[in-house]
């Protein structure tokens, strides 16, 4: 099973590919997609959307895990970062893909054992739970990254991974 992972935001999305095989997880890819503040907001979001569409013709996965939009005051930033997260999901969902969505807790939760684990922590056990030489960079990358593992381990396979 391949799952694509989505740290979503407007400015940098961060994206993740972990394939579960065999009981051991493994990267295929990992990395950011970028738009530059002083763009208009519908190429900005028409960026992410082809970039999105690009990864799934790229790979095939065969799901698509996102964070769910969390925020506390900023209603502005949450009102864009929704509109990131939306065309993410209609990428996906043009290929037919499964998407499902995880808060913020449910991926440290699996990720580290605990849901109030700090970033560091969550992302020393990505670097573990993949075999990674380093901790992935950019954050957003680290993040998608463990939204996928999250996502594995919701869908059963979590006890049956070997970690290396």
């Amino acid at each position: 099973m391949l799952i694509l992972g989505i740290d979503p935001g407007l400015a940098t999305l961060g994206y993740g590919l972990v394939k579960e095989t065999g009981g051991s997880l493994n990267t295929l890819d990992y990395g950011t997609i970028e738009t530059r503040a002083g763009i208009d907001m519908p190429k900005r979001l028409v960026r992410i959307y082809e970039g999105v569409c690009q990864l799934v013709e790229e790979f095939s996965p065969d799901a698509v895990a996102i964070e769910e939009l969390f925020f506390n005051k900023n209603v502005k930033t949450a009102i864009i970062v929704g509109q990131a997260r939306g065309v993410a999901i209609v990428a996906a969902a043009k290929y037919n893909i499964d998407v499902y969505e995880y808060t913020p807790l449910q991926v440290k939760q699996a990720v580290a054992g605990y849901g109030r684990a700090e970033k560091e922590q969550g992302q020393s056990m990505v670097k573990m739970l993949l075999g990674l030489r380093e901790i992935p960079r950019p954050d957003d990358a680290a993040d998608a990254l463990a939204i996928s593992v999250c996502h594995i381990h919701h869908i059963g396979m979590y006890d049956k991974i070997r970690y290396r």
